[in-house]
């Protein structure tokens, strides 16, 4: 959801998701398919987890919307978690992560998601978090955040040992400060859980 004051047009959104059903249809193709998904590894050297999977629908999921994008916004800017970047400085600039949680994507659990963002003079202003085959989408934008065209909220607690955490998985800290920290703020809450990706944020945005 954009930060005080800033609106995106109902266009744009619309646009946001035509972006995550052009991906979704590409994902789909591929999602336990009986025929083998070629992988390949990347290496992230920042990140305590060094190897990350990518796939063909990684790659054809960004592709198609960067190619969407190009045609009917040819002076927007992209950020592609797969293909690059293009037009940083442009006033808008479309954020795109085609399957973020490709191991569980790859393995073939549905806890993975489409995550589309857009920026308006480096602001978020629009996101999308889109899961294709439980078809749950979560959009938020102009103040609100909808799960299927419903408006949702998130809801808090009092005290860190009445919330619940997750994480993807505890090895994504770094060994040192990071871990530490993380562990302090593990040991804190009423119950700790992994392996939910982008998922969790999602739930976390239903309250």
């Amino acid at each position: 959801v954009g930060a005080d004051g800033d609106t995106v047009g109902a266009d744009l959104v619309a646009f946001a998701e035509e972006l995550a059903d052009a991906a979704g249809r590409v994902i789909l193709r591929y999602w336990r398919s009986s025929a083998p998904v070629a992988i390949e590894s990347k290496h992230e050297a920042a990140r305590a987890i060094t190897e990350s999977p990518v796939t063909i629908a990684d790659r054809e999921a960004e592709a198609v919307m960067r190619d969407l994008i190009s045609k009917k916004y040819p002076s927007h800017g992209i950020f592609g978690e797969e293909l690059g970047q293009t037009g940083l400085d442009a006033e808008y600039v479309w954020v795109l992560d085609p399957i973020d949680g490709t191991k569980s994507f790859i393995t073939g659990k549905p806890l993975f998601g489409t995550l589309i963002a857009l920026l308006r003079n480096g602001r978020p202003v629009l996101g999308v978090i889109d899961q294709c085959v439980l078809k749950e989408r979560w959009v938020g934008a102009n103040g609100c955040t909808k799960l299927n065209g419903q408006p949702v909220k998130s809801r808090g607690v009092d005290r860190l040992a009445d919330a619940m955490l997750y994480a993807t998985t505890p090895h994504m800290f770094a060994a040192g400060m990071e871990e530490r920290r993380f562990a302090d703020l593990r040991d804190r809450v009423k119950r700790p859980m992994y392996g939910c990706d982008c998922y969790a944020y999602a739930l976390l945005a239903s309250g």
